[in-house]
């Protein structure tokens, strides 16, 4: 049996990584897949096996960027000692793996160089609408035998700079392409407007939840059809997201359902459904996002759905949001303030039919096309074979 190695740096990036990797298994049975978590303790997958030094830390992996207050906290709870154990395991793995794929940024590339092996890079991270890669970084990236990157602006400007790179498709596009449901269908009924909540993968979705509940039930007040899904994601507590909602004053009802295990009444009705399964059902019929995550925003934005970024004044991340309005352009607006601010831009935006179109042509656009996992798996698989 012939092993890869796939090595991520975020929790998007492990959801990207293992849609190749189940590519890469249709395309050749013969090959098997591990998976290095540089960031966060992912649960088991069915695309890999999970390996080496792996941990938790405060930030989700937010330390890009020279976040200088993510990257302190995490070094207080061990980053430095946890990465220094995790290339040393990759260098002992010289002799286990035909190839290893490196899905993040440059900083999972050049820990993925120390196991010698046939290398791919999938940046994720960056792309020339918001910054290209600088002189280090190409270095870098061109050391790889394969380097795929989100865009085809990105790959066309790191090949005239010396660089073979290419942009075959967006994996993201990929991960959000199954959009049939029955059981979504009857609990999303006749709703109009119908909105999906993505408050995140990381340990403030629970404080984003409540504010984007906030919102809703302003949004709700004068319109009786309204119907909303809150996305759990599968690193998160159920249980959680309950207590956080309750104590801030939300009517919670749990239900007996794995996929739909609660609801929340406002105005004397079921307004909001928690839902912890797929998202791209969730975006075919979403008329839009409040989004608070990464690639859960990026994958929105692919489907057509119109993403609002809301923002509470003062929270000290407006970072990465400029970032993700840089890469997805008009498809996303930010909505500062509380909820009763943010409730007046959602409303705005649900009483004008000709911008959500816009924005939701604006992402598509701005996402590409899909194809981008089965080409990528093939060149993995074409080097794995050569390796073996």
């Amino acid at each position: 049996m012939t092993r890869v190695l796939f090595v991520t740096n975020g929790h998007g990036e492990i959801a990207i990584g293992a849609r190749i990797a189940r590519e890469l298994g249709s395309l050749d049975p013969r090959i098997a897949c591990d998976h290095l978590a540089l960031v966060g303790n992912p649960a088991a997958s069915p695309e890999w096996n999970e390996v080496g030094p792996r941990r938790a830390m405060p930030s989700g992996g937010l330390i890009a960027m020279l976040h200088l207050r993510n990257i302190v906290r995490d070094l207080g709870s061990g980053l430095l000692g946890l990465t220094l154990a995790q290339r040393a395991f990759l260098r002992a793995s010289h002799d286990r793996y035909a190839a290893v794929v490196a899905v993040g940024d440059v900083f999972a590339l050049l820990m993925s160089k120390a196991a010698h092996r046939p290398l791919v890079f999938v940046g994720t991270a960056k792309s020339v609408r918001v910054a290209p890669y600088g002189p280090f970084e190409r270095r870098a990236i061109a050391g790889a035998d394969a380097a795929f990157v989100r865009d085809e602006a990105t790959a066309d400007d790191l090949r005239k700079r010396g660089v073979a790179a290419s942009a075959p498709g967006n994996v993201i596009v990929d991960l959000f392409s199954e959009r049939d449901d029955a059981m979504l269908d009857a609990l999303v009924g006749d709703a109009d407007p119908f909105l999906v909540l993505l408050p995140g993968s990381r340990n403030d979705a629970y404080a984003q939840a409540l504010h984007q509940c906030r919102v809703l039930r302003d949004v709700a007040r004068t319109r009786q059809r309204l119907r909303a899904a809150i996305s759990i994601a599968p690193t998160l507590a159920t249980h959680a997201f309950v207590a956080q909602l309750r104590d801030g004053g939300c009517d919670v009802r749990e239900r007996d359902d794995a996929r739909s295990p609660f609801t929340v009444r406002m105005h004397d009705r079921d307004v909001l459904f928690a839902w912890r399964d797929r998202l791209g059902p969730l975006f075919a019929r979403a008329t839009l996002v409040l989004g608070q995550a990464g690639t859960a925003n990026e994958g929105a934005a692919a489907c057509g759905a119109p993403v609002v970024a809301l923002e509470l004044t003062g929270r000290g991340d407006d970072w990465y949001r400029r970032r993700q309005r840089g890469l997805l352009g008009e498809a996303m607006i930010v909505a500062r303030g509380e909820s009763t601010q943010a409730a007046s831009i959602v409303g705005a935006l649900l009483d004008d039919a000709q911008r959500r179109a816009m924005m939701g042509a604006a992402g598509r656009e701005r996402m590409g096309p899909p194809g981008g996992a089965r080409a990528i798996a093939a060149r993995i698989a074409q080097l794995a074979q050569a390796a073996s």
